[in-house]
């Protein structure tokens, strides 16, 4: 589930192994690509952890957010 807090959505993920979580982050990547708009994240072994605020807005969660957010999760 996402939580909103500090003006960005937030999420962990955990998944099997780290080949499954970088395939995750892969997908994501190529899902933000082309929607023009990049999480930050980071990863440690099985977690993948997201966070996403628009910075064109001033950093803060805009509608952007909500659907790369929603993309997200149709990639799990």
């Amino acid at each position: 589930m996402w939580k909103e807090e500090n003006n960005q959505l937030e999420r962990e993920f955990t998944f099997k192994d780290f080949i499954q979580a970088f395939s995750f982050m892969t997908r994501v990547a190529f899902a933000a690509e082309k929607m023009s708009h990049h999480p930050e994240w980071s990863n440690v072994y099985n977690k993948v952890t997201i966070r996403l605020s628009t910075h064109d807005a001033g950093n803060t969660v805009t509608e952007k957010d909500r659907k790369l957010a929603a993309e997200i999760d149709n990639l799990v």
